[in-house]
């Protein structure tokens, strides 16, 4: 598998080979982009010729990354008399310094020569393998070369400058540079996209997006960001670096909104740099107690776009809550719905999920009460556009044959819920964990009634549907002789049987009637589903089961600890801990990153945890998942005015403190050392 190195400074990024070149390919998809554009496909460094081969490379910051390299093959590496030094950073424009140093004694003339190209591929045609429909052009200047993209009204450019002196065509820069002994030779480069507006303004101009952010800058903002995080002090030495590791790259996800101006998290590197609805609010549940002003931005954003018509192409429905926002041609042009785009059944629960969850933390009732329209349109989804059959769950099938999404769960791959034989059900289809998001979602809903909007009678209506929808769950889905929750019900109402991590959410919930808990914690912790890594999304025996399938056996860090987080909240605090301990093992293998999935294999098989291909690092809510899962371990749960701490610290982890945590009681230490004996039953 080919080396990927990548740099970002919020939604714009840069993705290369191990050497620092990018190429144009479909296989291996590397370049330079912002707001879902490629604007550079072709970078490529040759020094007399000859391509350059990496003897290191140092990437031990999000935003700034060096390339040592040698011209030749591997077998030229000694005693050469010439290396080169790719120094790039990122922050809002493009910069890289090549620096040539000539190790000989005698001064030395090259030739060094950077292919410059960019196709402005929207990331859907780069994943779908899709022509461009507009015209490229390519104009050389001075020390500059300026390339440009139209169709019809959507324009955008990329700006290429050297500092030194170079013959400019439309293909790149070269330099014929003669350096003295012993010395070294330098120019700098620096790429500016422009994203021009309806009126021919550039929009990165106008905002903040294009303000120039050097090292320091971006430095110096993520170390804000890390210092305003609770201190974490512990004897783990996996947990405390992936701490470290997620709030970097939480600080390195955030991007600023090209309408509103305001930080959101972006859901994950290379294809997701922009809002994603689910992910957003899920990564924002997992920071709420260590960052929470990060969430009232997202919340905002998703309540001002909540949908307020019918719009079959986007899957819009009044009081929807969006499932994606890009910003690329793509939507512009309406060959994607992307613009926003609402296929997700899920997010509209976990918006009002999310809502209350930052009021528990942070006593921000004013923020409630703003947003009191949005809510009670997001309920009113629930109990009408979401009941497709009328059967009182909420179902999902797209509005959009032709370019929706089959799935608008969160496993939302074609192949992704199947009956155990594999084959799969038809449509709608009523996903197990989105009727556990609803039922949570009255029980919060009514809290917000009776709180903050002074209506009680509404109040005590949710939470009746609330009850009414959990006894009816627990008799419809449970499947007797298997002893778990169906992932699904199909257009029939029969069981989607198959067993699936999505049974743990369940618990998350709250929705699983207590006497059914045990069980469920079993099949999570049992063979079939838990890897010794953590728990797979199936279970190995079932029909469409793939170690290495996207949603079909993989295993998914934030999956496992919403799981963990479920599994503490009934009580299961062994099992919890194993999970615990089980994604903290892995994260020593990804540096502390951990990625989007990594492979479902049986843990005897191999020492490490086997990456999956193309999965997303960093992404947003793994990137949150070591800090869920020590809210986990230290037990920490909102009550009023107080703040619950009730550890679980598991064995061998030793001394685990949190220190100045936020929230509405004040800041407050936590301190675990050893679990404590509780009554399983669910903490809601």
């Amino acid at each position: 598998m080919q080396q990927r190195v990548s740099i970002l400074d919020g939604n714009t990024f840069l993705v290369c080979d191990g050497r620092g070149d990018v190429e144009p390919s479909f296989d291996f998809p590397t370049g330079l982009f912002s707001f879902d554009t490629r604007f550079l496909s072709t970078w490529l460094l040759t020094l007399d010729g000859e391509r350059l081969h990496a003897l290191s490379v140092d990437d031990a910051h999000s935003y700034q990354t060096r390339f040592f390299l040698v011209p030749g093959e591997p077998t030229h590496y000694l005693d050469a008399k010439v290396s080169m030094i790719r120094t790039r950073s990122i922050g809002g424009n493009f910069t890289e310094e090549l620096t040539v140093l000539n190790h000989s004694g005698r001064e030395t003339r090259f030739d060094l020569r950077l292919e410059m190209g960019s196709d402005f591929a929207d990331l859907f045609e780069i994943k779908h393998q899709r022509p461009k429909k507009g015209r490229t052009s390519a104009v050389a200047g001075d020390n500059a070369l300026r390339l440009t993209y139209r169709r019809e009204a959507f324009h955008r450019e990329a700006t290429i400058t050297s500092s030194a002196d170079a013959r400019v065509d439309q293909a790149g820069m070269t330099w014929s540079i003669t350096v003295a002994p012993h010395c070294e030779w330098s120019t700098r480069l620096t790429v500016t996209p422009i994203i021009h507006g309806a009126r021919g303004e550039d929009v990165r101009a106008i905002t903040a997006l294009g303000a120039a952010r050097g090292p320091s800058v971006i430095r110096d903002e993520q170390a804000d960001l890390v210092a305003r995080a609770p201190q974490l002090g512990c004897d783990c030495e996996p947990l405390a670096g992936a701490y470290r590791q997620s709030l970097h790259d939480l600080a390195a996800l955030r991007y600023e909104s090209i309408t509103l101006g305001v930080r959101l998290l972006a859901a994950g590197l290379p294809w997701f740099m922009t809002l994603f609805g689910r992910d957003s609010m899920l990564t924002s549940l997992q920071v709420l107690p260590f960052l929470p002003e990060l969430v009232p931005p997202t919340i905002l954003m998703l309540a001002g776009l909540q949908g307020h018509r019918l719009d079959d192409f986007r899957d819009e429905e009044p009081g929807k809550i969006l499932h994606e926002l890009r910003y690329g041609e793509t939507a512009g042009f309406e060959e994607q719905p992307h613009s926003p785009y609402y296929g997700a059944a899920d997010s509209t629960p976990l918006f009002l999920i999310l809502l209350d969850e930052y009021e528990r933390w942070t006593g921000d009732a004013a923020l409630v009460k703003r947003l009191e329209f949005a809510a009670r349109a997001a309920l009113h989804w629930i109990d009408s556009y979401g009941d497709l059959l009328g059967t009182g769950y909420v179902w999902y099938r797209s509005r959009n044959p032709e370019t929706g999404l089959e799935n608008q769960c969160w496993k939302d791959s074609w192949d992704a819920i199947s009956y155990a034989d594999g084959r799969l059900p038809g449509f709608p289809r009523a996903t197990c964990e989105i009727q556990g998001y609803a039922y949570d979602a009255k029980r919060r809903g009514a809290r917000m009634a009776r709180l903050f909007w002074n209506d009680p009678e509404y109040a005590d209506r949710l939470e009746r549907e609330a009850a009414a929808l959990k006894e009816r769950f627990n008799r419809d889905f449970w499947i007797p002789e298997k002893e778990y929750f169906a992932v699904a019900l199909d257009p029939d109402g029969r069981h989607v049987d198959s067993l699936t991590s999505n049974i743990g959410h369940l618990l998350w919930s709250g929705i699983v009637d207590e006497p059914r808990a045990a069980r469920i914690a079993e099949h999570l912790l049992g063979p079939r589903l838990f890897s010794g890594w953590g728990v797979r999304t199936l279970a190995t025996d079932e029909g469409r089961y793939n170690p290495i399938g996207y949603h079909v056996g993989t295993v998914w860090p934030f999956d496992n600890a919403f799981i963990a987080w479920g599994l503490s909240r009934y009580g299961f605090r062994d099992e919890a801990g194993r999970i615990c301990e089980a994604m903290l093992d892995a994260s020593r293998f990804f540096d502390g990153r951990l990625p989007e999935a990594f492979a479902g294999y049986e843990r005897t098989l191999t020492d490490y945890p086997v990456q999956y291909p193309t999965a997303c690092s960093p992404q947003a809510w793994s990137a949150g998942t070591p800090l869920l899962l020590l809210r986990v371990i230290l037990g920490l749960e909102p009550q009023g005015e107080h703040l619950i701490i009730d550890p679980l610290v598991p064995e061998g982890m030793g001394r685990v403190e949190l220190l100045d945590i936020p929230g509405r009681w004040g800041r407050v230490d936590a301190l675990g050392r050893s679990r404590t004996p509780r009554e399983h039953g669910p903490r809601h």
